[in-house]
């Protein structure tokens, strides 16, 4: 929503995963919001420390919100709820919904969406790492099954 929880800890989970598995040179991971709350700001404080724990750093990553030119850019637009599946559909032209999906589909986990820890406590930000990196594990074999 406003790209300073959730979006930017899959984000550092995913560009973690991908660099363990050689493949960072070779797949673009950007992080974006429905919203443009929090443009130009680091992730919140909370999600940092929570990512730091995991050995996951989120440095370098700023607020933005999505724009027209993503739907185009990116193979794949990823949300972290309904509401903000919801919003990109409504955004984007039809000829790009077939690239919008909850985030959460690639999981093991039986939760659909990612809760938005932003209003909670610590144990709201690990949840939230706790199911990024299940959605982050689906996403990298899924990418590895299209041989790249």
């Amino acid at each position: 929503m406003g790209n300073i929880c959730r979006s930017p800890t899959a984000e550092g989970v995913f560009r973690h995963m991908l660099e363990e598995a050689g493949l960072a040179e070779r797949i673009l991971v950007d992080s974006a919001g429905t919203h443009a709350y929090h443009v130009d700001e680091r992730p919140d404080r909370r999600a940092q420390a929570a990512a730091e724990r995991r050995g996951i750093s989120l440095a370098g990553i700023r607020a933005r919100r999505v724009q027209e030119r993503d739907f185009e850019d990116f193979d794949l637009l990823l949300a972290m709820d309904r509401d903000n599946l919801s919003l990109l559909v409504q955004q984007a032209e039809p000829e790009y919904h077939d690239k919008i999906r909850l985030f959460m589909d690639y999981a093991t986990a039986r939760e659909s969406e990612v809760p938005d820890p932003y209003y909670g406590g610590t144990a709201g930000f690990e949840r939230v790492l706790d199911l990024v990196e299940d959605a982050s594990r689906g996403l990298l074999e899924t990418l590895r099954s299209r041989r790249l």
